[in-house]
Protein backbone atom coordinates (compact mmCIF):
# COMPACT_ATOMS: atom_id res chain seq x y z
CA UNK A 1 0.00 0.00 0.00
CA UNK A 2 2.83 2.34 0.86
CA UNK A 3 4.44 1.68 -2.57
CA UNK A 4 1.18 2.46 -4.40
CA UNK A 5 0.81 5.89 -2.71
CA UNK A 6 4.29 7.07 -3.71
CA UNK A 7 3.59 7.30 -7.48
CA UNK A 8 0.38 9.26 -6.75
CA UNK A 9 2.23 11.89 -4.79
CA UNK A 10 4.92 12.15 -7.49
CA UNK A 11 2.32 12.61 -10.24
CA UNK A 12 0.57 15.40 -8.32
CA UNK A 13 3.83 17.29 -7.87
CA UNK A 14 4.66 16.82 -11.53
CA UNK A 15 1.23 18.12 -12.63
CA UNK A 16 1.65 21.21 -10.51
CA UNK A 17 5.08 21.90 -11.94
CA UNK A 18 3.82 21.50 -15.53
CA UNK A 19 0.80 23.76 -14.85
CA UNK A 20 3.01 26.47 -13.39
CA UNK A 21 5.37 26.31 -16.36
CA UNK A 22 2.40 26.54 -18.77
CA UNK A 23 1.04 29.62 -16.98
CA UNK A 24 4.42 31.33 -17.10
CA UNK A 25 4.72 30.55 -20.80
CA UNK A 26 1.19 31.87 -21.43
CA UNK A 27 1.88 35.10 -19.58
CA UNK A 28 5.08 35.65 -21.53
CA UNK A 29 3.26 34.98 -24.80
CA UNK A 30 0.49 37.46 -23.92
CA UNK A 31 3.10 40.07 -23.06
CA UNK A 32 4.89 39.63 -26.38
CA UNK A 33 1.57 39.79 -28.28
CA UNK A 34 0.59 43.02 -26.56
CA UNK A 35 3.95 44.57 -27.42
CA UNK A 36 3.46 43.54 -31.03
CA UNK A 37 -0.03 45.10 -31.09
CA UNK A 38 -1.96 41.84 -31.62
CA UNK A 39 -4.82 40.34 -29.59
CA UNK A 40 -4.09 37.26 -27.46
CA UNK A 41 -6.02 34.08 -28.40
CA UNK A 42 -9.20 33.47 -26.47
CA UNK A 43 -9.20 30.61 -23.99
CA UNK A 44 -12.21 28.58 -23.02
CA UNK A 45 -14.12 30.10 -20.17
CA UNK A 46 -12.56 33.58 -20.67
CA UNK A 47 -13.93 36.51 -22.75
CA UNK A 48 -12.65 36.68 -26.32
CA UNK A 49 -11.18 39.71 -28.09
CA UNK A 50 -13.12 42.99 -28.17
CA UNK A 51 -15.61 42.75 -31.08
CA UNK A 52 -15.31 46.52 -31.77
CA UNK A 53 -12.85 47.52 -34.50
CA UNK A 54 -9.56 48.70 -33.02
CA UNK A 55 -8.68 52.40 -33.14
CA UNK A 56 -6.16 53.32 -35.84
CA UNK A 57 -2.66 53.38 -34.50
CA UNK A 58 -0.42 56.43 -34.86
CA UNK A 59 2.74 56.01 -36.88
CA UNK A 60 5.41 54.72 -34.50
CA UNK A 61 7.99 57.29 -33.48
CA UNK A 62 11.63 56.32 -33.09
CA UNK A 63 11.65 56.91 -29.33
CA UNK A 64 7.97 57.19 -28.44
CA UNK A 65 7.27 57.00 -24.73
CA UNK A 66 4.55 54.83 -23.32
CA UNK A 67 1.28 56.75 -23.09
CA UNK A 68 2.07 59.20 -25.90
CA UNK A 69 -0.91 58.02 -27.96
CA UNK A 70 -3.21 58.45 -24.95
CA UNK A 71 -2.06 62.05 -24.57
CA UNK A 72 -2.67 62.59 -28.27
CA UNK A 73 -6.30 61.47 -27.95
CA UNK A 74 -6.80 63.90 -25.07
CA UNK A 75 -5.25 66.68 -27.16
CA UNK A 76 -7.57 66.01 -30.11
CA UNK A 77 -10.67 65.85 -27.92
CA UNK A 78 -9.83 69.26 -26.44
CA UNK A 79 -11.13 70.87 -29.63
CA UNK A 80 -7.89 71.40 -31.49
CA UNK A 81 -7.64 69.72 -34.82
CA UNK A 82 -4.66 67.47 -35.54
CA UNK A 83 -2.74 68.08 -38.77
CA UNK A 84 -3.70 65.96 -41.79
CA UNK A 85 -1.96 62.62 -41.98
CA UNK A 86 -2.16 61.79 -38.28
CA UNK A 87 0.20 62.62 -35.51
CA UNK A 88 0.03 65.40 -33.00
CA UNK A 89 3.34 67.02 -33.73
CA UNK A 90 5.14 68.41 -36.70
CA UNK A 91 4.55 71.48 -38.87
CA UNK A 92 0.96 72.64 -38.96
CA UNK A 93 -0.60 72.83 -42.40
CA UNK A 94 -1.81 76.30 -43.45
CA UNK A 95 -5.54 76.76 -42.98
CA UNK A 96 -8.07 78.46 -45.19
CA UNK A 97 -7.78 81.81 -43.46
CA UNK A 98 -4.21 82.58 -42.30
CA UNK A 99 -3.92 85.52 -39.88
CA UNK A 100 -2.93 88.83 -41.37
CA UNK A 101 0.05 90.85 -40.29
CA UNK A 102 1.94 90.03 -37.16
CA UNK A 103 1.27 86.57 -35.63
CA UNK A 104 -0.81 86.92 -32.48
CA UNK A 105 0.97 86.14 -29.25
CA UNK A 106 -0.47 83.56 -26.92
CA UNK A 107 -0.86 84.45 -23.28
CA UNK A 108 -0.04 87.71 -21.52
CA UNK A 109 3.08 89.75 -22.20
CA UNK A 110 5.07 91.11 -19.29
CA UNK A 111 7.53 93.37 -21.11
CA UNK A 112 8.09 94.81 -24.56
CA UNK A 113 10.83 93.62 -26.89
CA UNK A 114 13.69 96.09 -26.75
CA UNK A 115 15.26 97.02 -30.05
CA UNK A 116 18.99 96.41 -30.59
CA UNK A 117 21.27 99.26 -29.62
CA UNK A 118 21.66 101.94 -32.26
CA UNK A 119 25.44 101.52 -32.31
CA UNK A 120 28.34 99.65 -30.75
CA UNK A 121 29.08 102.44 -28.27
CA UNK A 122 25.55 102.34 -26.79
CA UNK A 123 25.83 106.07 -26.35
CA UNK A 124 23.18 108.75 -25.96
CA UNK A 125 24.25 110.34 -29.25
CA UNK A 126 23.58 107.15 -31.21
CA UNK A 127 20.23 106.46 -29.54
CA UNK A 128 18.97 110.06 -29.70
CA UNK A 129 19.83 110.54 -33.37
CA UNK A 130 18.01 107.32 -34.31
CA UNK A 131 14.96 108.27 -32.24
CA UNK A 132 14.74 111.87 -33.46
CA UNK A 133 15.23 110.80 -37.07
CA UNK A 134 12.38 108.33 -36.68
CA UNK A 135 9.86 110.86 -35.36
CA UNK A 136 10.96 113.89 -37.41
CA UNK A 137 11.56 112.76 -40.99
CA UNK A 138 8.13 112.33 -42.54
CA UNK A 139 8.95 113.10 -46.16
CA UNK A 140 11.26 110.11 -46.51
CA UNK A 141 9.32 106.87 -46.70
CA UNK A 142 10.42 104.52 -43.93
CA UNK A 143 8.82 101.21 -43.07
CA UNK A 144 7.17 102.79 -40.03
CA UNK A 145 5.74 105.79 -41.95
CA UNK A 146 3.03 106.28 -44.52
CA UNK A 147 1.82 109.14 -46.69
CA UNK A 148 -1.62 110.56 -45.93
CA UNK A 149 -3.13 112.65 -48.72
CA UNK A 150 -5.84 114.30 -46.60
CA UNK A 151 -4.50 115.39 -43.21
CA UNK A 152 -6.91 117.45 -41.12
CA UNK A 153 -5.53 119.49 -38.24
CA UNK A 154 -8.96 120.72 -37.21
CA UNK A 155 -12.02 118.79 -38.37
CA UNK A 156 -14.23 118.44 -41.40
CA UNK A 157 -15.78 121.82 -40.67
CA UNK A 158 -14.62 124.62 -42.94
CA UNK A 159 -15.74 127.52 -40.76
CA UNK A 160 -13.92 126.53 -37.58
CA UNK A 161 -11.01 128.52 -36.26
CA UNK A 162 -7.66 126.71 -36.29
CA UNK A 163 -6.92 124.68 -33.19
CA UNK A 164 -4.15 125.70 -30.84
CA UNK A 165 -2.40 122.36 -31.23
CA UNK A 166 -2.15 120.36 -34.45
CA UNK A 167 -4.15 117.30 -33.41
CA UNK A 168 -4.05 115.69 -36.86
CA UNK A 169 -6.24 112.90 -38.23
CA UNK A 170 -5.99 111.16 -41.60
CA UNK A 171 -9.18 111.38 -43.68
CA UNK A 172 -8.09 109.19 -46.60
CA UNK A 173 -10.94 106.97 -47.76
CA UNK A 174 -8.83 103.83 -47.38
CA UNK A 175 -8.79 104.27 -43.60
CA UNK A 176 -12.51 105.00 -43.26
CA UNK A 177 -12.48 107.81 -40.68
CA UNK A 178 -14.06 110.39 -42.99
CA UNK A 179 -16.83 107.94 -43.86
CA UNK A 180 -17.45 107.22 -40.16
CA UNK A 181 -17.67 110.95 -39.38
CA UNK A 182 -20.11 111.62 -42.22
CA UNK A 183 -22.31 108.75 -41.05
CA UNK A 184 -22.06 109.96 -37.44
CA UNK A 185 -20.59 106.61 -36.35
CA UNK A 186 -17.24 107.92 -35.13
CA UNK A 187 -15.99 107.55 -31.55
CA UNK A 188 -13.20 109.66 -30.05
CA UNK A 189 -11.49 109.09 -26.70
CA UNK A 190 -9.59 112.08 -25.29
CA UNK A 191 -7.18 111.64 -22.38
CA UNK A 192 -5.89 114.71 -20.59
CA UNK A 193 -6.29 117.31 -17.87
CA UNK A 194 -8.81 120.09 -17.41
CA UNK A 195 -6.39 122.85 -18.35
CA UNK A 196 -5.94 121.48 -21.87
CA UNK A 197 -7.64 123.09 -24.84
CA UNK A 198 -10.74 121.16 -26.00
CA UNK A 199 -11.24 122.84 -29.37
CA UNK A 200 -10.40 119.63 -31.23
CA UNK A 201 -12.91 117.58 -29.21
CA UNK A 202 -15.70 120.15 -29.65
CA UNK A 203 -15.09 120.27 -33.41
CA UNK A 204 -15.15 116.49 -33.73
CA UNK A 205 -18.37 116.33 -31.71
CA UNK A 206 -19.98 118.98 -33.91
CA UNK A 207 -18.99 117.00 -36.98
CA UNK A 208 -20.73 113.87 -35.70
CA UNK A 209 -18.28 112.02 -33.48
CA UNK A 210 -19.25 110.58 -30.13
CA UNK A 211 -16.61 112.15 -27.86
CA UNK A 212 -15.57 110.87 -24.43
CA UNK A 213 -13.11 113.04 -22.52
CA UNK A 214 -11.51 111.51 -19.44
CA UNK A 215 -10.53 114.18 -16.96
CA UNK A 216 -9.95 113.51 -13.23
CA UNK A 217 -10.57 117.17 -12.34
CA UNK A 218 -14.30 117.31 -13.17
CA UNK A 219 -16.63 117.27 -10.16
CA UNK A 220 -19.27 114.78 -11.36
CA UNK A 221 -18.75 111.20 -12.43
CA UNK A 222 -20.31 111.74 -15.87
CA UNK A 223 -21.30 115.02 -17.52
CA UNK A 224 -23.07 115.36 -20.86
CA UNK A 225 -21.58 118.62 -22.13
CA UNK A 226 -23.49 118.55 -25.42
CA UNK A 227 -25.38 116.08 -27.54
CA UNK A 228 -22.25 114.08 -28.38
CA UNK A 229 -19.68 115.27 -25.87
CA UNK A 230 -19.22 113.45 -22.55
CA UNK A 231 -16.91 114.22 -19.62
CA UNK A 232 -15.91 111.38 -17.30
CA UNK A 233 -14.18 111.81 -13.95
CA UNK A 234 -11.55 109.20 -14.71
CA UNK A 235 -7.83 109.26 -15.28
CA UNK A 236 -6.40 106.74 -17.75
CA UNK A 237 -3.31 105.13 -16.29
CA UNK A 238 -1.11 102.10 -16.89
CA UNK A 239 -2.65 100.31 -13.90
CA UNK A 240 -6.00 100.14 -12.12
CA UNK A 241 -6.32 101.83 -8.75
CA UNK A 242 -6.91 99.75 -5.64
CA UNK A 243 -10.65 99.74 -4.73
CA UNK A 244 -9.94 101.02 -1.20
CA UNK A 245 -7.90 103.94 -2.55
CA UNK A 246 -10.56 104.75 -5.14
CA UNK A 247 -13.24 104.83 -2.41
CA UNK A 248 -11.24 107.27 -0.28
CA UNK A 249 -10.22 109.52 -3.20
CA UNK A 250 -13.12 109.65 -5.66
CA UNK A 251 -11.59 112.61 -7.52
CA UNK A 252 -8.43 110.68 -8.35
CA UNK A 253 -10.05 107.58 -9.77
CA UNK A 254 -7.75 105.84 -12.26
CA UNK A 255 -8.38 103.06 -14.74
CA UNK A 256 -6.50 101.26 -17.47
CA UNK A 257 -7.94 101.87 -20.92
CA UNK A 258 -8.77 98.18 -21.27
CA UNK A 259 -10.84 98.37 -18.07
CA UNK A 260 -12.71 101.46 -19.30
CA UNK A 261 -13.52 99.83 -22.63
CA UNK A 262 -14.95 96.81 -20.83
CA UNK A 263 -16.97 98.94 -18.41
CA UNK A 264 -18.42 101.15 -21.17
CA UNK A 265 -19.02 98.24 -23.54
CA UNK A 266 -17.02 99.91 -26.32
CA UNK A 267 -15.22 97.59 -28.71
CA UNK A 268 -13.69 100.18 -31.05
CA UNK A 269 -12.22 103.67 -30.82
CA UNK A 270 -11.82 105.50 -34.11
CA UNK A 271 -9.46 108.12 -32.65
CA UNK A 272 -7.48 108.05 -29.38
CA UNK A 273 -6.02 111.44 -28.45
CA UNK A 274 -3.76 111.74 -25.40
CA UNK A 275 -1.81 114.46 -23.62
CA UNK A 276 -0.74 112.72 -20.42
CA UNK A 277 2.08 115.00 -19.26
CA UNK A 278 4.93 112.45 -19.28
CA UNK A 279 2.76 109.44 -18.36
CA UNK A 280 2.38 108.60 -22.06
CA UNK A 281 5.32 106.17 -22.17
CA UNK A 282 3.95 103.85 -19.46
CA UNK A 283 0.42 104.11 -20.89
CA UNK A 284 1.75 103.21 -24.34
CA UNK A 285 3.56 100.24 -22.84
CA UNK A 286 0.37 99.05 -21.14
CA UNK A 287 -1.67 99.36 -24.34
CA UNK A 288 0.94 97.28 -26.18
CA UNK A 289 1.19 94.59 -23.51
CA UNK A 290 -2.59 94.23 -23.24
CA UNK A 291 -3.05 94.26 -27.03
CA UNK A 292 -5.49 97.19 -27.01
CA UNK A 293 -4.28 98.78 -30.25
CA UNK A 294 -6.27 96.40 -32.43
CA UNK A 295 -9.36 98.29 -31.17
CA UNK A 296 -7.99 101.73 -32.17
CA UNK A 297 -8.15 103.29 -35.63
CA UNK A 298 -5.93 106.38 -35.22
CA UNK A 299 -3.64 107.51 -32.46
CA UNK A 300 -2.61 111.08 -31.58
CA UNK A 301 -0.11 111.37 -28.72
CA UNK A 302 1.82 114.28 -27.33
CA UNK A 303 5.19 113.00 -26.16
CA UNK A 304 7.51 114.75 -23.72
CA UNK A 305 11.28 114.37 -23.93
CA UNK A 306 12.64 116.73 -21.27
CA UNK A 307 12.82 113.85 -18.75
CA UNK A 308 12.36 110.04 -18.88
CA UNK A 309 8.74 110.07 -17.71
CA UNK A 310 6.88 108.49 -14.83
CA UNK A 311 8.41 105.20 -13.67
CA UNK A 312 10.94 105.14 -16.52
CA UNK A 313 14.49 104.85 -15.23
CA UNK A 314 17.99 103.94 -16.34
CA UNK A 315 20.82 105.66 -18.12
CA UNK A 316 19.97 108.30 -20.73
CA UNK A 317 20.85 105.99 -23.61
CA UNK A 318 18.73 103.13 -22.22
CA UNK A 319 15.76 105.50 -21.72
CA UNK A 320 15.87 106.64 -25.35
CA UNK A 321 16.22 103.02 -26.44
CA UNK A 322 13.06 102.23 -24.45
CA UNK A 323 11.19 105.11 -26.13
CA UNK A 324 12.29 103.94 -29.56
CA UNK A 325 11.30 100.34 -28.81
CA UNK A 326 7.77 101.48 -27.92
CA UNK A 327 7.42 103.23 -31.27
CA UNK A 328 8.69 100.15 -33.09
CA UNK A 329 6.11 98.06 -31.23
CA UNK A 330 3.45 100.34 -32.71
CA UNK A 331 4.89 99.60 -36.12
CA UNK A 332 4.58 95.86 -35.44
CA UNK A 333 0.93 96.51 -34.57
CA UNK A 334 0.49 97.87 -38.14
CA UNK A 335 0.42 101.52 -37.06
CA UNK A 336 2.16 103.96 -39.38
CA UNK A 337 3.31 107.46 -38.47
CA UNK A 338 1.82 110.00 -40.89
CA UNK A 339 2.27 113.34 -39.10
CA UNK A 340 4.80 114.84 -36.69
CA UNK A 341 4.76 118.31 -35.12
CA UNK A 342 7.71 119.83 -33.28
CA UNK A 343 6.49 122.33 -30.68
CA UNK A 344 8.95 125.22 -30.79
CA UNK A 345 7.04 127.08 -28.07
CA UNK A 346 8.23 124.57 -25.47
CA UNK A 347 11.76 124.49 -23.97
CA UNK A 348 14.33 122.96 -26.31
CA UNK A 349 15.45 120.24 -23.92
CA UNK A 350 16.23 116.58 -24.45
CA UNK A 351 16.58 114.70 -21.15
CA UNK A 352 17.30 117.99 -19.37
CA UNK A 353 20.03 118.93 -21.88
CA UNK A 354 20.02 121.52 -24.63
CA UNK A 355 21.30 119.16 -27.31
CA UNK A 356 20.42 117.78 -30.75
CA UNK A 357 18.28 120.88 -31.55
CA UNK A 358 15.35 118.89 -30.14
CA UNK A 359 12.16 120.19 -28.62
CA UNK A 360 10.88 118.86 -25.32
CA UNK A 361 7.46 118.24 -26.87
CA UNK A 362 6.25 116.57 -30.10
CA UNK A 363 2.78 115.65 -31.29
CA UNK A 364 2.70 112.41 -33.29
CA UNK A 365 -0.16 110.89 -35.30
CA UNK A 366 -0.46 107.26 -36.40
CA UNK A 367 -3.03 105.38 -38.44
CA UNK A 368 -3.89 101.70 -38.13
CA UNK A 369 -3.45 100.38 -41.67
CA UNK A 370 -5.63 97.32 -40.93
CA UNK A 371 -8.55 99.39 -39.60
CA UNK A 372 -11.96 98.52 -41.03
Amino acid sequence: MAWERLPGRGCGALHRCLLGAALLLGLRLCTELRRAGAQPPARSGLPGPDPRPPEPLLPPAPAQRRGASRRQVTYVRSGRRAPPGGGGSGTQEPGCCPPRGRPRRKGPRWHIDLQPWAGPARSLDEEALRFLRYISTIQVVFQAQIACDHVSTDSLATDSSPSKKPWSVCLDDRFGLGHQIRNKQCRLYSLGLGSDDTHFEVSMANDGCEVHRFDPTVKSAHILESERFWYHRLSVDWRDSHPAVAAQKPYSNTRKLRTILNEFGHHKIDVLKADLESAEWKVLENLILEDVFEQIGQLIFEIHLHWPGFEVSGSDSSVVRFWYSLLKELELQDFRLFHSYKDLSKPQLFLKKDIFNASSCYTLSWVNTRWK
